[in-house]
């Protein structure tokens, strides 16, 4: 039997004092649906995996929103994304992450590809030193005093920007781990 790993990441979870998912019975609602190996990072909705599922990270992502659903009793959207795609995203990364703090640099997943067409009405001018590049499913933002700051991170999460998509970002310093624990399903 062929497993695969996988990340699930939950958008817009245990913020703020609502939507509250406790990571432990995250770990049980995965486990519930077949899954493996499974395992939460932070308390921000990030989850590993395995399974031997062959039905592609938009099932799998389905899946885990509909039992969320029925478990907590409200909608969670969520996010899979296999170990290759999250090592691939770090590789990519267009800024100099090295010399940055992981708080100064982010990462939006997004649920399909975006294109440029999407952010065009974003005056990046205005927003520097603020500023962004675009992946296939994913944006790098480079913010230098941080996500709770950026006036730039408030114009790429308007919704007329997001629309039709699901997007869900995370820090440098996460990013990098979920690369490396949906590679390793050990302890």
């Amino acid at each position: 039997m062929i497993t695969t790993r996988y990340a699930a990441l939950l958008r817009g979870v245990n913020v703020g004092g609502s939507r509250k998912v406790p990571m432990a019975e995250l770990r049980t609602v995965l486990a519930g649906l077949g899954h493996t190996d499974v395992r939460t990072h932070l308390q921000s909705g990030n989850a590993f995996f395995t399974t031997a599922s062959d039905a592609g990270e938009d099932a799998l992502a389905a899946a885990i929103e509909q039992a969320l659903e029925e478990h907590f009793g409200f909608r969670v959207d969520c996010l899979v994304r296999g170990g290759p795609y999250l090592r691939a995203a770090v590789d990519a990364c267009p800024f100099p992450a090295g010399d940055l703090e992981p708080r100064q640099l982010h990462v939006t997943y997004f649920s399909a590809p975006v294109t440029a067409d999407r952010f065009a009405a974003v005056d990046r001018a205005a927003h520097l030193p603020e500023e962004f590049r675009l992946g296939d499913r994913e944006l790098y933002l480079y913010v230098p005093d941080g996500l709770g700051r950026s006036k730039l991170a408030d114009a790429l999460a308007r919704p007329a920007v997001v629309r039709g998509v699901v997007a869900t970002t995370r820090n440098w310093a996460t990013v990098r781990k979920l690369a490396e624990m949906a590679h390793d399903p050990a302890p």
